[in-house]
């Protein structure tokens, strides 16, 4: 138990005294471009799924 304890403890210490967090601004403009990062990379997995699937429907489709 008491390293449980223990481990708390340091765990505590480094997070509150040793860890550097980020500005909130700095914060904010990194979410902001993964957000336009997931967005564009959304729109790419769109893109090649739609083009996927009428390139399937075209072969399935041709009258032989």
């Amino acid at each position: 138990m008491s390293k449980i304890k223990s481990f708390i403890d340091e765990s505590y210490t480094e997070m509150r005294h040793r860890v550097s967090w980020p500005k909130y601004s700095d914060l904010q403009s990194s979410s902001v471009l993964v957000l336009i990062a997931s967005l564009i990379f959304a729109l790419l997995i769109g893109v090649i799924d739609l083009s996927f699937d009428n390139i399937m429907d075209w072969f399935y489709n041709i009258n032989l």
